[in-house]
């Protein structure tokens, strides 16, 4: 597969003739002083060392740059096939040509895992300090840019702007050097300068300087070029941007004058057509540093650019991504911004593709569901145990191509956190995302009670979960307290409650005019959510309002008993169940209702569990009458909502008609309501 994809980029590039660029690349940073001695770009020559023959090339390609005028990086693999001699080291510094460390044993294996890249980092640091070394490039360009901080290092060489090429082919986006401070330095992050100009991140991080022209072994070796046109094309862009020319090139494949030619191996006078290019084209235009200058370069500004660097970010969940809003709002915030967003979720009908792009995010649809009715714990577990390990092969093939920075696992369930095992172990921060506590919610579903042997296997699973994620976010504040108690994790869990999305919900977008009077509920059909209590209440609703009619719109354990029991009370079509559809559909349903419904119970989990379609009605402009549980009393008061008593049947009707009869109480809790979502929005 790889070879194909790398056969088909060819084809693709070749017949371009061009090497990729991103225009977006070309921006420089605001804080940006321009080259030093006002020069309009800058050319920096590095080249990676990997063999004993390239070893044995270094001299002459030292020799044929100062012939053409310039100066380079040569850097050497430390514990690699070669001993680089004291000699050789110390003549190239002595002419002009600076030293730096490639990689460490060049097997593939230093970013494997954190342990071993923090063995490899104390051997690669007494090999900078020996060979008075400030830089550092990766091996194959394999790389996590956190871990980095660990090398005692001035500079990093391991990225580039765009490469489609490399085993991480996720470029920086930036055709300029910029800065990478350390973790948990507010004064970097924050971007202060001190008095006198020193910018109080020196020593706290490092200077990182892509690659922005393709290595000569993509160009000539893979891609079979047989002239440096690619080269100087991306040279003139780089120029006429203002931006920095790095190039990479192995002394290991030039084929100098008298070496006889073979596969792997390129012309060496392409190299010196892009050097003489560049000093008759751009005589005295361009500043002509080693790494180690352009490095010193931006740390000695006040303030070192510090731009945006596109994450790569995993989503889990075992939900549909269509419907699930929280989800959704992140996944398109990240994207919006510039991420690469990849979601895995279910599909929940065969006619959907099990790939598709929404908004800018990645949805990969990895393991169907096409109903929802378990009824029995094994019905409702194994599903579940299935996609831990459906999701955990899917992520961990597509991390294994492209690394992600950042794995965003959704419960329920919980232990889903652990189909994120590859990544962690790789470097990736690891979110766990709790939409629902499991042992309450679980609990309420089987009605099995909060003591026994299955309700602390679950607070044991809990605690497992919340142990192995770097972070914990948790969906409303009473649930905070509980679980942070009960897992032990309170100095990193966080709460971000289910705020509404004010572009998607928003007033005015009601068109229905024909004189029903319809009320609404959109969401889970579970026994939690009190249905039945409105069903129920609906019964002395029609009586008051014979034109009223109940819709229902979602899924769930109980809907085929709702359905029946709406039958039973009589009901002749006021009462419509439809399937849940897409948040930007529901929005334009919502609003075109008369009175929204939330008839949770507060004995049982419905009690704490946050209801996102409060806030939604609220900004859509529709009144809603609200249970009374401990947390819609929490985040609401009567000024916004109608409260009712909650599992009470006759309050329930009691407040719709009386919300529904009197338009000033209609008018009163909409326009309050208004102002409270627009506070309280994302």
């Amino acid at each position: 597969m790889a070879l194909r994809r790398i056969s088909a980029q060819r084809i693709l590039l070749r017949s371009k003739d061009v090497w990729p660029i991103n225009p977006s690349a070309a921006q420089r940073p605001a804080n940006w002083p321009g080259w030093p001695d006002g020069k309009r770009f800058a050319v920096v020559l590095s080249h990676d060392v990997e063999n004993p023959v390239g070893l044995s090339k270094c001299r002459k390609l030292m020799e044929l740059e100062q012939h053409l005028g310039f100066r380079s990086a040569f850097n050497f693999i430390p514990a690699g096939p070669y001993r680089v001699s004291d000699e050789l080291r110390h003549e190239l510094t002595r002419n002009g040509f600076e030293v730096g460390i490639h990689d460490h044993r060049h097997d593939g294996k230093l970013f494997r895992s954190e342990r071993g890249f923090k063995r490899g980092a104390h051997e690669i640091n007494r090999y900078l300090q020996e060979w008075g070394a400030t830089g550092f490039r990766a091996g194959f360009m394999l790389r996590n840019l956190n871990w980095l901080h660990q090398l005692n290092v001035e500079y990093d060489c391991s990225t580039f702007d765009t490469d489609p090429f490399e085993f991480q082919p996720d470029g920086t986006g930036t055709i300029f050097p910029f800065w990478i401070p350390a973790p948990g330095s507010r004064s970097e992050r924050e971007g202060e300068a001190k008095p006198g100009g020193t910018h109080p991140s020196v020593g706290k991080g490092y200077v990182e300087l892509p690659y922005t022209l393709p290595q000569d072994s993509t160009l000539f070796l893979l891609l079979e070029e047989n002239s440096p046109d690619i080269w100087l094309r991306k040279a003139d862009w780089i120029a006429s941007h203002g931006g920095m020319l790095l190039v990479n090139v192995h002394p290991d494949y030039i084929q100098f004058q008298k070496d006889s030619p073979n596969a792997k191996t390129y012309d060496y006078r392409h190299y010196v057509q892009l050097l003489e290019y560049l000093r008759e084209r751009y005589a005295g235009e361009y500043w002509h540093a080693l790494p180690r200058d352009v490095a010193a370069f931006v740390k000695k500004m006040p303030v070192p650019p510090s731009p945006h660097l596109p994450k790569r970010v995993c989503m889990v969940t075992h939900s549909f991504y269509e419907t699930d809003n929280r989800i959704t709002r992140y996944a398109e915030s990240l994207a919006a911004r510039g991420d690469h967003v990849d979601v895995f979720a279910l599909r929940s009908t065969p006619g959907l593709p099990t790939r598709e792009n929404i908004n800018g995010v990645h949805l990969h649809r990895v393991q169907n569901r096409f109903g929802k009715a378990q009824r029995s714990k094994f019905a409702y577990f194994w599903p579940l145990a299935k996609y831990l390990f459906t999701s955990s092969y899917a992520i961990t093939r597509h991390h294994m191509w492209n690394r992600y920075d950042v794995v965003h696992v959704h419960n329920m369930p919980d232990f889903l956190v652990f189909s994120a095992w590859y990544p962690k172990l790789t470097g990736a921060k690891l979110l766990l995302d709790i939409h629902d506590i499991v042992p309450e919610f679980y609990s309420n579903k089987f009605t099995s009670g909060r003591t026994g042997l299955t309700f602390t296997l679950l607070k044991w699973i809990e605690r497992c979960s919340a142990q192995f994620a770097d972070h914990v976010i948790i969906s409303n504040h009473l649930w905070r307290d509980k679980f942070a108690a009960r897992t032990g994790t309170t100095d990193r869990c966080s709460v971000f409650i289910n705020n509404v999305d004010t572009q998607t919900f928003r007033p005015n977008l009601r068109t229905r005019k024909d004189g029903r009077v319809i009320i609404l509920f959109p969401g889970g059909l579970q026994w939690h959510q009190g249905i039945d209590i409105a069903l129920h209440a609906f019964v002395k609703v029609s009586q008051a309002l014979p034109n009223a009619e109940f819709h229902i719109y979602g899924d769930g354990i109980m809907k085929p008993s709702l359905v029946a029991l709406a039958s039973q009370l009589g009901f002749n079509g006021n009462v419509r169940f439809f399937e849940p559809v897409r948040i930007s559909q529901i929005a334009s349903i919502m609003a075109n209702a008369d009175l929204g419904i939330v008839p949770k119970r507060a004995d049982s989990f419905g009690n704490e569990a946050y209801s996102t379609k409060i806030m939604e009605f609220m900004s859509l402009g529709v009144p809603v009458v609200v249970s009374r549980t401990q947390i819609d009393q929490y985040y609401f008061n009567d000024r916004v909502v109608r409260f009712f008593e909650s599992g009470n049947s006759d309050a329930l009707a009691e407040a719709m008609i009386t919300v529904l009869r009197d338009p000033k109480l209609r008018d009163h809790l909409t326009c309050n309501a208004l102002a409270y979502s627009q506070e309280n929005s994302w």
